[in-house]
């Protein structure tokens, strides 16, 4: 069976799963038993027609998985600080009016340092370097600028993968992976079946962001070396465009992953996500499959499967 339009995330001691009308999250807690909650959700891009155009859909789609990301992490830290975690099914506890401002003030911290260590150090350290040969300086600016970003987000993600206590996070992560091939494939949902899967998966947010990566030096290297302010405030308005057309392009590869050039294009992003999933034990796959069933009713995902399937893929993992 072709991709369908289901996506996820791992969280602590669980997984999310999307689909195009709702999201769920199942988590395990430290008794054994589990907490799962749900909540119906549909992409503005469906609601507002200039939103849902190429690129644009992209951009936004990138925002509403980072704030859906925050509310699924923000359950299942939950789940897992509370010894009395809610019932399946139960609403989320409601957070207080500082909380969301606390959350609001974290993920503006997190992007600006994002902007400083992936765009402004990498600037600024660029002309610094010199490359062997007469490169234009344009080039050879855009070169080194756009290995240092790839060095930084390599960096990043191997410190994620010593990370001691994210190891089975990033168990999770790899059973969301094999959960979602099991389905596209139309395997039984067991534990076992899921595990045989790769833990690999071309839609992954780690190909996501290596694309982000890439699309950026050819477009920094058109505009140049930032002097001033205004030039680097240029880069950052850019970032949405980029997340944009890399997010077509992981439509791209979903609709055509078996043709030989797009698993081409495809493999050094995946290769990526060896720093970013391990393998998951029987009990993980567990978890995943208890969410992807709690969005795999959605009407969409229910008419494509019935219909073997569809390639179009409406967002990144």
């Amino acid at each position: 069976m072709p991709f369908l339009p289901v996506g996820g995330q791992a969280v602590i001691e669980g997984v999310m799963m999307r689909a195009p009308s709702k999201i769920a999250v199942v988590v395990r807690r430290a008794d054994g038993s589990t907490a799962a909650m749900e909540r119906p959700f549909r992409s503005v891009t469906t609601r507002i027609k200039p939103l849902g155009l190429p690129v644009v859909r992209g951009a936004v789609s990138l925002f509403e998985t980072i704030l859906l990301g925050v509310t699924a992490l923000n359950f299942s830290a939950d789940a897992a600080a509370r010894e009395t975690a809610p019932a399946d099914g139960a609403p989320p506890p409601k957070a207080g009016a500082g909380t969301a401002v606390v959350q609001g003030v974290a993920v503006l911290v997190s992007l600006a340092i994002g902007v400083l260590v992936f765009l402004v150090l990498p600037a600024r350290i660029a002309p610094l370097v010199h490359l062997p040969g007469r490169l234009p300086p344009r080039i050879e600016f855009g070169l080194v600028d756009g290995a240092l970003r790839l060095a930084a987000f390599v960096g990043y993600l191997s410190l994620i993968a010593l990370w001691k206590d994210m190891a089975r996070v990033l168990g999770y992560h790899g059973a969301e992976h094999k959960a979602i091939h099991a389905v596209e494939a139309g395997a039984p949902l067991t534990p076992e079946s899921v595990q045989s899967f790769s833990r690999f998966h071309p839609r992954c947010g780690t190909t996501f962001l290596f694309l982000v990566v890439v699309i950026s030096i050819v477009v920094f290297t058109f505009i140049g070396r930032p002097v001033g302010i205004g030039p680097h405030l240029l880069r950052v308005a850019c970032m949405p465009l980029i997340a944009g057309v890399a997010f077509e392009f992981i439509r791209l590869s979903g609709r055509h992953f078996g043709h030989p050039v797009v698993r081409a294009l495809t493999w050094p992003g995946m290769q990526f996500q060896r720093l970013t999933t391990r393998e998951p034990s029987l009990e993980m796959c567990a978890i995943a499959i208890r969410s992807l069933e709690r969005v795999l009713d959605d009407p969409t995902v229910v008419t494509l499967r019935a219909s073997g399937g569809s390639r179009e893929v409406t967002f990144v993992q």
